[in-house]
């Protein structure tokens, strides 16, 4: 079923998933603070926004829906949905569902006898989508004694010892890991890449993004400036870039980082090491291996745990998240989208958006154009009157 109305304060949210598809953002899951509490946000439903008009549609999905949880990885590939781990009340999963969105009614899947070994019960990690394989790296979790004692010490970080028991099976130890786990989406199997190279450290609620056939991470430990580090997905090879500290961003948590052209990486936000809210926005050259500011128009718009994904003419398009976690009680969440423009828009794209903008002024010329750029001009001018 769908519902075509969204309060806005459904739509707040941080934690969540999201990506764009044909002009459409689709979000799903994450939390909200109620009455000092965190609320998971259901799981039978998805949102989507037309970013064209800025209509947004809720989409129910039946069938074996997952757990709701915070912390989980999202991702799309080619039209279907995965979702993988996470955390609530009741613990940590390492289940992973997937959703086909390309049918017309959207039914959850519990994905069961996998070959290979699934990853422990994680949050906190992060997916690249590379040749229809999920690629996960990091996060918090769990082990059991027994994966302790064959998991190198500089793979995972020890932050706590407590006994657990999910899915029947008895956990001991807590902490961060830098494991690279592999989902093969056609085979439907798990397997683990024996990678090499300059291992980052441990670590969850980093950024990661794709670029080609290697995979970046930067973010989410401890540290005065943000490191960087690269691995070939094709050779599992890590390679830490050496960037000048004097010219870095500040370090960071919970922070996106969105691939926008074949060698540049655009950061956004995130939680601060000194616990503010962040709203500055940087470039990384690959090539030139530097980092660069942006001067963009959201800087009173700061944000942790959103989501930024790459849209139409390589806008990078930002939603949700919350727009200050200084203090434990966490109520400011966010459920607009920020749009950043990275280049100079096309000559057609300025064109739609004046004559939306101005859609009054057309009356008698829109009725002479195709009733396909008809449609999008009406959709811009549905845009700009809401705005």
């Amino acid at each position: 079923s769908a519902e075509r109305t969204a309060p806005a304060s459904r739509l707040e949210r941080s934690g969540h998933s999201a990506f764009i598809d044909d002009n459409t953002l689709f979000v799903f899951g994450g939390y909200q603070v109620i009455a000092g509490e965190d609320v998971m946000l259901p799981s039978n439903e998805i949102w989507l926004c037309d970013l064209d008009s800025g209509m947004w549609e809720r989409r129910t999905i039946v069938g074996e829906k997952p757990p709701e949880v915070c912390g989980f990885c999202g991702a799309n590939v080619r039209g279907t949905f995965y979702v993988f781990a996470g955390c609530n009340e009741n613990g940590y999963t390492n289940k992973m569902y997937s959703v086909d969105l390309t049918q017309p009614s959207f039914s959850w899947r519990r994905i069961q006898g996998a070959k290979g070994t699934a990853p422990s019960p994680r949050n906190s990690h992060s997916c690249w989508v590379h040749r229809d394989r999920l690629i996960y790296f990091g996060g918090y979790g769990c082990k059991t004694v027994g994966e302790m004692q064959n998991t190198p010490a500089a793979n995972f970080v020890i932050e706590e010892l407590s006994w657990a028991v999910i899915e029947n099976t008895l956990f001991r130890c807590w902490g961060w890991n830098n494991e690279v786990n592999v989902f093969d989406t056609h085979a439907a199997a798990w397997s683990s890449p024996a990678v090499r190279g300059s291992l980052p450290t441990p670590r969850g609620c980093h950024a990661s993004a794709l670029l080609g056939n290697k995979g970046y991470i930067t973010g989410g430990v401890e540290s005065a400036h943000l490191d960087m580090f690269c691995l070939d997905l094709d050779t599992w090879t890590w390679t830490q870039i050496d960037v000048s500290r004097s010219g870095s961003p500040l370090g960071r948590t919970m922070l996106t980082m969105t691939s926008v052209s074949d060698h540049r990486l655009f950061m956004y936000g995130g939680l601060g090491m000194d616990g503010n809210t962040l709203s500055d926005a940087w470039w990384f050259d690959t090539r030139e291996k530097t980092w660069s500011q942006v001067t963009h128009l959201h800087q009173d718009k700061p944000r942790v745990c959103h989501t930024a994904c790459l849209g139409s003419d390589d806008d990078v398009v930002v939603f949700g998240g919350s727009r200050d976690m200084r203090i434990l009680l966490d109520t400011h969440h966010c459920g607009d989208v920020l749009v950043f423009q990275t280049q100079p828009y096309s000559l057609c794209r300025l064109c739609e958006d004046f004559i939306g903008k101005h859609a009054g002024r057309f009356d008698k010329q829109l009725k002479w154009l195709p009733s396909r750029m008809r449609s999008k001009i009406h959709k811009r001018a549905a845009f700009f009157s809401a705005a």
